[in-house]
């Protein structure tokens, strides 16, 4: 039996620290300043024998864990795209650990399959996508493309389909250069072979080049293979640039192909009317994944994954075995027949909080004043006699680079390379890179829950200093 008086005590403990922890969590180093092996060093190799008290327990969690923790609720954090947080999503989560939910069926727990179809069909009213998509929550952006990447080889081959394809026929995927390395690990796992996919050049701007695209399709269907599958992104990982989905969109339905969508991090700005309304195609796919966890300030992981035909979603995956056969069983309200794992947290909790404590105007709020505080700091890059653009900003993300006329590129690239550890170490704030054509890119992301101006001001001090050292 639980000891309530126990429990209450050490919990209130637990509250307090993080809330000290959400109003401190900016005087952190960012980046965590541990060498590997630090922990280990100070854990015994085997487990304890005896019960510890969770006053010893949590007293090592505040010494010895935190100090390896990076912060990424940390206002200062611009690096990669963000694992956002916020207070309504980590109370779910509390509620949502206490009741232990295994939300595989309907009948395990009915309000956590209800409130997922419920969540699913306000997002994607956020959004803008037809009322004709289907939702359901994954755990990643990876698992929802990987899905996705499933459900097109049975689509395209009835299910009889392996590395060959069918009757010697290989199957072929599509995107660009620039699309998330988890595209290829989905092809790798979907049996389909990375050497059937097809990496479609960019432009300078890193957008997929549509002509290259209708080019390549064409080659593989004169040679005998299948075209399976293309995704286009709505956000690259490197630079967030938008692929021609209008035009991917036309040319998949002309030749029967699955259209995916990746738009993990992006895809949150569709809740602005504003952005939406310039954006063609995206509504046209036959499925689309964005995360919350990226931008939509609810705890990771929680990824909103759409199809246009559940059923084949639903023929891809359903496998009901005897045990878990209830005599109330429809396949359609049964999540664990909409992906991959049986098991099914009950992530649902938090998106109903979230949307409900917000609210739509707060979210756009939030959302909006990212883009302020990114035209900010782009604006101080083209003011910067020694920064440049590398690309042109795109939402959130500000692609950068020190400068120097007459030194060359390799040259270039491993200053770049030294400023961006110098500017890390500091630990005041953290931010990421890429390569753009070729270039050696500092990232600068904007879209942490709670930054704000004051938090960039002082990443462009940090900067200037840094470059004062060049």
């Amino acid at each position: 039996m639980v000891n309530k008086e126990q429990f209450i005590e050490e919990t209130s403990q637990l509250l307090e620290w993080i809330a000290n922890y959400f109003q401190d969590v900016e005087n952190f180093p960012v980046r965590s300043k541990s060498a590997y092996g630090d922990l280990k060093k100070q854990l015994p190799e085997n487990p304890p024998e005896k019960s510890e008290s969770m006053e010893i327990i949590f007293k090592d969690f505040k010494q010895k864990v935190i100090p390896g923790i990076t912060h990424w609720q940390s206002p200062k954090f611009f690096a990669y795209f963000p694992a956002n947080g916020s207070i309504p999503s980590l109370q779910a989560e509390f509620l949502t650990a206490a009741l232990g939910v295994q939300g595989m069926k309907w009948v395990t727990s009915p309000a956590a399959t209800e409130l997922e179809q419920v969540m699913m069909n306000w997002l994607r009213q956020m959004i803008g996508l037809p009322e004709h998509f289907t939702g359901v929550i994954q755990d990643t952006a990876s698992v929802s493309t990987l899905c996705a990447v499933l459900a097109a080889r049975e689509k395209t081959t009835g299910g009889t389909s392996n590395e060959q394809g069918v009757a010697g026929n290989p199957l072929r995927i599509y995107c660009s250069s620039e699309a998330h390395s988890s595209i290829e690990k989905a092809v790798r796992i979907a049996g389909i072979g990375s050497r059937n996919l097809v990496k479609i050049p960019v432009d300078e701007e890193c957008r997929l080049v549509f002509s290259e695209l209708e080019s390549a399709i064409r080659s593989d269907l004169e040679k005998g293979y299948r075209p399976c599958c293309v995704i286009g992104a709505l956000g690259t990982t490197g630079s967030c640039a938008i692929d021609p989905l209008d035009d991917m969109a036309e040319l998949c339905s002309r030749h029967g192909i699955w259209f995916h969508v990746d738009a993990a991090f992006a895809g949150n700005a569709l809740i602005l009317p504003e952005f939406r309304k310039h954006l063609a195609g995206f509504d046209k796919a036959d499925s689309f994944v964005f995360n919350p966890h990226k931008w939509m300030f609810t705890n990771f992981d929680c990824s909103a994954f759409f199809v246009r035909d559940s059923k084949q979603l639903q023929k891809t995956f359903e496998l009901v075995p005897e045990y878990l056969k209830t005599g109330t069983d429809q396949p359609e309200q049964d999540f664990s027949n909409f992906g991959i794992q049986l098991g099914r947290r009950f992530r649902a909790l938090k998106l109903w909080f979230v949307i409900r404590n917000f609210g739509l105007d707060g979210i756009r709020e939030k959302l909006r004043g990212h883009f302020e505080l990114a035209e900010y700091f782009e604006q101080w890059v083209k003011d910067h006699p020694r920064l440049e653009l590398v690309v042109p900003r795109n939402l959130v993300v500000v692609c950068f680079r020190f400068r120097r006329e007459g030194v060359g590129n390799e040259e270039l690239n491993r200053i770049n390379a030294h400023l961006l550890e110098a500017i890390n170490t500091t630990g005041k704030i953290y931010i990421s890179h890429t390569f753009v054509n070729g270039c050696y890119t500092l990232r600068f992301v904007c879209a942490q829950t709670n930054t704000e101006l004051k938090h960039v001001e002082e990443a462009i001090k940090v900067i200037d200093q840094c470059l004062s050292h060049i």
